[in-house]
């Protein structure tokens, strides 16, 4: 799935440019951002597409920056081996939730890079969504995402996008008219990101970290916590690590000697920040924005720290 090309807009004193920018598809519209759903979601592919992109303070860094007052989910059902064209079924609006939305939204690590890789190919339905975020000044920002078989979607604000998958809390939202986020049955089987991982393999200063082993068919995932002191000197050692732009694909790995690690860094407040670790496969960590080799030092590190086999 393609992410977003970023255009930066210039200021001039006398006068405002118009926009360009973003996902694939999607194109940045003068600044009026329409007040009702359209009649067809214009992607060709689940999420990674709004109607107009916002000029507001902010939306280079954020999905939705500052605090709306109240958010619109428009919903476009369809299946994920004909994605485009999907006919608006319906919309609902949160109004005290909209805020909670928006700050957990902000919360998820965004970027204007395309990190590529691949996706799982399962066949199934899908829904991609549209949402307005309104705010106090009449000021308005779309969000679009999905909820789609493989999790694998963007979502963006048509200036940055995430590959953070967000499709089943909007799908809940849209149901139910709450936005309550619920936490994975299994935090190992998850792959979670924070803002600022676009930056730093690990950003902050987490509090905690919890090692996933790798499941098997008839056992879920080996695990060990491990806290704060651990979890600071780890992150410090694999943010001392050159890093790339991630491609979400790695050469080699998949043998028996493969440690195959999920590293989940906790914090006080928001989302834990995931790494990957494939020790017999190079680059050998990712984020999912950021890729990195493992060194020797980081290698004995997450080696002492994984869970027993």
């Amino acid at each position: 799935m393609r992410i977003l090309h970023s255009v930066r807009i210039a200021l001039a004193v006398t006068a405002v440019c118009a926009a360009s920018a973003l996902i694939s598809q999607a194109v940045r519209a003068p600044s009026s951002v329409p007040a009702s759903c359209p009649e067809r979601w214009d992607g060709d592919r689940p999420g990674g597409w709004v109607p107009a992109a916002a000029d507001l303070d902010g939306v280079e860094e954020s999905l939705v920056p500052g605090e709306p007052v109240t958010a619109m989910i428009c919903a476009y059902p369809g299946h994920n081996a004909r994605p485009g064209g999907e006919r608006l079924a319906g919309s609902r609006i949160l109004t005290g939730e909209a805020g909670a939305m928006a700050r957990d939204l902000d919360y998820l690590p965004v970027t204007t890079a395309d990190p590529g890789g691949p996706c799982t190919q399962k066949g199934g339905a899908m829904t991609n969504y549209l949402i307005r975020f309104a705010y106090p000044r009449g000021e308005a920002l779309w969000v679009g995402s999905a909820e789609e078989a493989n999790s694998c979607v963007t979502t963006t604000n048509g200036t940055v996008g995430s590959r953070s998958y967000v499709g089943r809390d909007i799908a809940a939202a849209y149901r139910t008219g709450t936005w309550s986020p619920a936490p994975p049955d299994d935090p190992c089987q998850g792959f979670p990101g924070r803002r600022g991982q676009n930056e730093r393999m690990v950003p902050g200063e987490p509090v905690s970290v919890l090692v996933c082993g790798r499941a098997t068919y008839d056992r879920p995932s080996p695990r060990l916590e491990h806290g704060g002191p651990t979890a600071a000197a780890l992150a410090a050692t694999l943010n001392s690590l050159d890093t790339l732009p991630s491609e979400n694909v790695c050469r080699g790995g998949g043998g028996a000697q493969d440690d195959t690690l999920l590293l989940l860094f906790g914090y006080p407040e928001g989302p834990p920040a995931a790494v990957r670790v494939l020790t017999a496969c190079d680059p050998g960590v990712n984020n999912g924005l950021l890729q990195a080799n493992l060194d020797a030092n980081a290698r004995d590190q997450v080696k002492r720290l994984a869970p027993p086999a």
